[in-house]
């Protein structure tokens, strides 16, 4: 083979490369890159994304969001934020007075900075997560009524969270997040093991730690997805 021959082959070889190299990182590197509205909208200031970050009393950790949020729920609520844990963005005479007027709203993205922000987030994970603990085959009507009980007496989870009662309106405490709808903002395997074991994703905090067993946790999780206002 001539040495003409050989440096034609090694320029193509080196134009493929090149198109792959190109590809690659044009289309996966934007997702996984930090985008520039993190830094913007200052979102540390309230959320940590790393572990190693320091802790924030004003919004939950994001460094496993990923295994905990839809995207689906995540650009709607970066693009249109509600209120999920009401003790945080009111004040108290705001709440007891219920003037509902937030002090600290969350900020709303560009639907084109969304698509950034949100596509980040899933990228966010905890290493060993494990996943598919909890099957989609829904409570019976009597799981469901013996959950209830579990859910509002024996662990008193609704002095803290807010669900539906038998009619269907909001009740319940508003130190922890609201579990109305929590069913299309939380995926099962993170409700799982935030029951089970609440210390793995926090240091500190209200999250009681239970001895539950596989069973009661799964169940505990069902009803949680349950809990669904209509529109």
């Amino acid at each position: 083979m001539s040495q003409s021959s050989i440096g034609r082959d090694f320029n193509k070889l080196r134009m493929i490369v090149s198109t792959l190299l190109f590809w690659y990182f044009g289309s996966v590197f934007p997702v996984w890159a930090e985008p520039k509205e993190i830094d913007t909208n200052g979102c540390r200031e309230c959320h940590r994304l790393s572990s190693k970050e320091k802790k924030s009393d004003k919004g939950p950790d994001l460094f496993y969001a990923g295994d905990k949020f839809y995207k689906n729920w995540l650009n709607k609520f970066l693009q249109s934020p509600t209120v999920i844990r009401e003790v945080n963005v009111f004040s108290e005479s705001d709440f007891l007075g219920k003037k509902h007027k937030a002090n600290n709203p969350h900020v709303a993205l560009t639907k084109e900075g969304v698509e950034r922000v949100a596509s980040f987030l899933m990228t966010l994970r905890l290493p060993n997560f494990e996943v598919g603990k909890v099957s989609k085959e829904p409570l019976s009507k009597g799981e469901r009524a013996q959950t209830k009980i579990l859910f509002e007496r024996s662990f008193g989870c609704i002095s803290c969270h807010r669900a539906l009662n038998l009619v269907g309106k909001v009740r319940g405490g508003v130190s922890g997040p609201s579990l109305v709808n929590s069913g299309l903002r939380l995926k099962p395997d993170w409700i799982f093991h935030w029951l089970k074991t609440p210390q793995k994703f926090m240091y500190e905090g209200g999250m009681p730690v239970f001895d539950l067993d596989d069973e009661t946790t799964i169940r505990i999780t069902k009803y949680i997805l349950s809990i669904r206002k209509n529109p």
